[in-house]
């Protein structure tokens, strides 16, 4: 059916009461206005004030999507992390075996005291001093002062490194006496208990 713009002219004469004998084009045009009237009367009043619960629901499914997409790649490498786990324990496991209890630390000095003789240096000094607690272990500083040369410290140096209980040197001091040198230093190894170590056993 061709629409006729000249029919349009008529809209004016319209009888509303006559609405079923309008013309094809002018029953068009109303039919449209009416759809459109429609549509913004409903979103303004259906639909705008929803809008911002919408942009929040989205926002929040945005953020779940994040929060499952994490989880699943946990999910799926969970058996990593367990082994990775298993791992940090034994770890930390064998770090707290290399810390001496109570009754280690007399034979720790005698350790020390043993492998600075075996690198020729001779003890001025070799003595406990007060204990440092701190949150998870216990500080335990030695100080000691020793004679010998370069070589003969060095020595040493590397066989505390070496002993099987953690050992850390510090603040040093290095004076010539004449023949030889005196170094005078800080040793620390750190105390945890039995119980701590049982605690931690998987």
């Amino acid at each position: 059916m061709k629409f006729d713009f000249s029919k349009l002219k008529e809209m004016n004469e319209l009888d509303f009461e006559q609405v079923a004998v309008w013309p094809f084009e002018i029953k068009t045009v109303v039919a449209l206005v009416l759809a459109i009237l429609t549509g913004v009367l409903g979103y303004y009043l259906l639909i705008s004030d929803k809008l911002p619960t919408l942009e929040t629901l989205e926002k929040k499914e945005q953020e779940l999507k994040g929060t499952y997409r994490a989880k699943y790649g946990i999910a799926v490498n969970l058996e990593a992390y367990q082994q990775q786990l298993a791992e940090v324990k034994q770890d930390f496991k064998s770090m707290l075996k290399s810390l001496p209890t109570s009754n280690e630390t007399p034979g720790l000095l005698d350790d020390i005291t043993l492998v600075g003789t075996s690198a020729g240096l001779k003890f001025k000094l070799i003595n406990w001093q007060q204990e440092v607690p701190k949150e998870f272990y216990t500080e335990l500083p030695i100080r000691m002062e020793v004679s010998g040369d370069y070589h003969q410290f060095g020595e040493f140096l590397s066989q505390v490194a070496a002993l099987p209980r953690i050992v850390t040197v510090h603040d040093f001091a290095m004076e010539d006496a004449g023949e030889q040198l005196t170094l005078s230093l800080q040793a620390k190894t750190y105390r945890t208990s039995t119980a701590g170590v049982e605690e931690t056993s998987p």
